[in-house]
């Protein structure tokens, strides 16, 4: 959603709302969180353009951002880096959830509109999909156990976080600036082979909080949720889940087996996707797929690094102001009632 393809009514309304997070200090100019019309309306969306619930939801975000880890979100995003932190081939070995390229469905798609209902949901959604950068998540080398023997839990969960916060600090950004429009979602790909129940039991609770944040304080990023290789023991796990989820967020879920490869190319290219996803990227020279953090935000923290800047591109220029200044040149030539943190109990057992 655009500010061109906002009604009458909801323009008005994301003028009122813009106004009255500053009027009441909720929101001010820089905050990392983003003060664009593209941030403000996920936030209105997710409220279903309520103007007293996106100001609540806001108001805890911001809280959030201000105190998690102790200090924030910005101190924390300086001291871990999603990108390179000591302990980050080792998370990877257990749970890695890494950014990886981008959506580019360039073909017409194979299915048919006699195809299901579930089909028929990929078929309408992947016409809108091309330059969204994919998060791919695996889960079935997890051994929280031997994962806490190299990295303390609590910066574990920190390392989750500050991922999560690099989707909208430099991920989406990066992405509009390449895709030359406003791209202001993702799409999430969680591949469960090997994953069965005593896993799931580990890493429960953080699951949930994890769900928790990106519906709490990152609203409306998640364009589509991608889970192969379910095992038969799913249909379980997925029914302790399904309540964590806000009813929207269920909608963009799709559950696939392990006859998937077909599905996913007709979202993402083969070159864009890991060969062990069945595509034929494999990221060579470049650490591998899932510790290359290939992609345009990668390609514009190699720019800045050359060019000896620490900034990162979050701070640089937001999805709207990119669909803006492309538009110009292209002329011219889970509720909750309060803020929380996270103490993350896990079984170790």
């Amino acid at each position: 959603m655009t500010v061109a393809s906002l009604t009458p009514q909801e323009k008005e309304t994301l003028e009122v709302f813009r106004k009255q997070v500053f009027d009441e200090e909720i929101l001010h100019e820089g905050d990392s969180v983003g003060t664009d019309d593209a941030t403000l309306l996920r936030f209105l969306r997710a409220r279903k353009f309520s103007l007293n619930d996106s100001k609540k939801m806001l108001q805890n975000c911001q809280h959030w951002r201000k105190t998690v880890g102790g200090d924030g979100i910005d101190a924390l995003y300086r001291r871990i880096d999603p990108y390179d932190y000591p302990e980050r081939e080792e998370v990877f070995k257990s749970w890695s959830m890494y950014f990886h390229k981008a959506s580019s469905p360039q073909r017409p798609l194979l299915r048919t509109p006699n195809d299901s209902d579930r089909d028929g949901h990929l078929r309408q959604t992947s016409c809108l999909q091309k330059g969204r950068p994919v998060n791919i998540q695996f889960f079935g080398g997890l051994n929280l156990p031997e994962l806490y023997k190299h990295i303390t839990p609590q910066k574990h969960w920190e390392a989750i976080v500050v991922n999560a916060d690099s989707l909208t600090r430099e991920v989406l950004p990066a992405a509009s600036r390449a895709a030359g429009k406003n791209i202001h979602q993702g799409i999430v790909i969680v591949d469960l082979k090997g994953f069965g129940l005593s896993q799931f039991w580990q890493v429960k609770s953080l699951a949930q909080a994890s769900f928790q944040i990106s519906q709490d304080y990152f609203p409306e990023t998640m364009g589509q949720l991608l889970i192969i290789n379910a095992p038969s023991s799913f249909t379980f796990i997925w029914g302790i889940m399904k309540p964590w989820l806000a009813k929207e967020t269920v909608e963009k879920v799709d559950i696939l087996g392990s006859n998937y490869r077909e599905v996913l190319l007709e979202v993402i290219d083969a070159e864009n996707l890991p060969v062990i996803l069945g595509g034929t990227c494999t990221c060579k020279g470049e650490g591998g797929c899932d510790l290359s953090g290939a992609g345009p935000w990668m390609d514009e923290r190699k720019a800045r690094k050359r060019e000896g800047s620490t900034e990162d591109s979050g701070f640089v220029e937001r999805t709207e102001d990119v669909a803006q200044s492309q538009s110009t040149a292209s002329s011219t030539g889970m509720e909750h009632n309060g803020p929380v943190t996270h103490t993350i109990d896990v079984d170790l057992n």
